[in-house]
């Protein structure tokens, strides 16, 4: 799971793991109100912080990237994206995924970038070179470029995943970094130049191996409060990144700025030497509901480990063998993750369908507790869906949905702006 157990590892007793995920949620920016302030400098702030934010396609519910900046920034819109896009404060690179980064990170998406242009990884490689060598000239002079603006000069096509060679080449320039994305028109992609759309002060030296783990683990430890081995390269598989991260945390183990702990279930995560002696942060008495694609979430074994909650986002999963919905959404209460609910956004309508809510078994809090508090959740999540109204098709434990009717009939009107039905059948 999260790494191997380590007999110099601190032993965290089941009684202090409620302190051990508080730290990992408030690192996360996801226990106080304002953790990077509102608006867009709050949305920069957090980028920064979290270090990326992955972008998905996904429309059931607003978009990923989108959903996890309002999570955690009061007052955020989806359009203050695109602007942070074109005043250059974040790029769209690869991460572990596709994914907005911080500008001032920019250095550090180079040694993927050499790696695609040296042909040790490919993407959509064309079979042509000519090919890229025109796209290039086009935007050289033309200026700034979307995929449409070049003509597909085929007779047919495969399928959906059949890009035409002009997706693939400007998808090619893009990832050995010839390109960047300098701005998104709906969900189409603007690509221009390189050299075009960095700052003209922006350290854009190539990191050796040895300041590129320097970089993920001091990152990994800012956001995420504890990591295991494994977590900080998520995803990465270059050999000599993983042996210089190893040898990275070995010296700072060595020197006392790391100590490892060994949670209860017998897994072993990373800490900055103390962390565990300050008091706790202070847990929110508030329903957090995430992204399946939240930086909190996305690494399903810590999930597991830390917060022993068995996640899956069953959209690739045939219908048939679904358990929770097509695309549930994980509801942190306080320090623990309590449940899950599967939403659609009906736009036309103005309607928020919570198609289904699952809740864990032995929750800590009453029903009644979090029904109010989920209910003042979807009050904020509702909004940024751009709906007005919400409607309950399925719930439970029955004891729940009872709590649910009780509290949304007891809410003073000015505190309910939306009407509310619960189905449950």
């Amino acid at each position: 799971m999260a790494s191997t157990k380590s007999s110099t590892a601190t032993k965290i007793r089941a009684k202090d793991l409620s302190k051990v995920r508080r730290i990992a949620l408030c690192a996360q920016g996801l226990t106080k109100d304002t953790p990077f302030g509102r608006g867009i400098s709050g949305a920069r702030k957090a980028v920064a912080h979290l270090g990326y934010v992955q972008i998905d396609t996904i429309s059931v519910v607003e978009r990923a990237h989108h959903h996890v900046l309002h999570s955690r920034v009061p007052n955020y819109r989806p359009q203050m994206l695109n602007k942070m896009l074109r005043d250059r404060s974040v790029f769209e690179y690869w991460s572990h995924a596709a994914a907005f980064l911080p500008m001032q990170d920019y250095r550090y998406s180079l040694i993927h970038r050499e790696e695609i242009l040296k042909r040790r990884q490919k993407w959509f490689r064309p079979n042509k070179d000519k090919l890229l060598r025109e796209i290039l000239r086009r935007i050289e002079a033309e200026g700034p470029l979307r995929s449409r603006d070049l003509q597909d000069t085929r007779t047919s096509r495969s399928g959906w995943w059949d890009w035409k060679p002009a997706k693939q080449a400007l998808e090619q320039l893009f990832f050995q970094g010839d390109l960047m994305v300098t701005d998104r028109e709906g969900f189409q992609k603007v690509y221009d130049l390189t050299e075009r759309v960095i700052p003209t002060d922006l350290d854009s030296r190539t990191p050796n191996f040895d300041e590129y783990a320097d970089h993920l683990i001091h990152q990994q430890l800012n956001c995420h409060g504890l990591v295991s081995r494994k977590g900080i390269t998520y995803m990465r598989t270059n050999p000599k990144l993983k042996s210089a991260v190893k040898t990275h945390i070995d010296a700072m183990i060595d020197d006392g700025a790391l100590e490892e702990i060994e949670l209860p279930a017998g897994h072993t995560y990373l800490c900055k030497r103390g962390q565990l002696d300050a008091a706790a942060p202070r847990s929110a008495n508030k329903i957090k509901i995430l992204s399946p694609f939240d930086n909190l979430v996305i690494q399903r074994e810590r999930l597991q480990s830390l917060f022993s909650f068995d996640y899956l986002i069953e959209c690739y999963v045939p219908e048939a063998k679904r358990q929770f919905g097509y695309f549930t959404l994980p509801l942190v209460y306080q320090s623990d993750f309590i449940g899950r609910i599967d939403c659609k956004a009906h736009r036309k309508t103005g309607v928020l369908e919570v198609r289904a809510c699952h809740l864990e078994d032995q929750l800590a809090a009453s029903f009644e507790v979090l029904a109010a508090a989920f209910l003042t959740a979807l009050d904020s999540f509702l909004e940024f869906q751009g709906c007005n109204a919400l409607h309950f098709s399925h719930a439970k434990p029955k004891k729940f949905v009872a709590a649910l009717r009780a509290v949304a009939k007891q809410r003073p009107t000015g505190e309910n702006p939306w009407p509310i039905t619960i189905q449950n059948t």
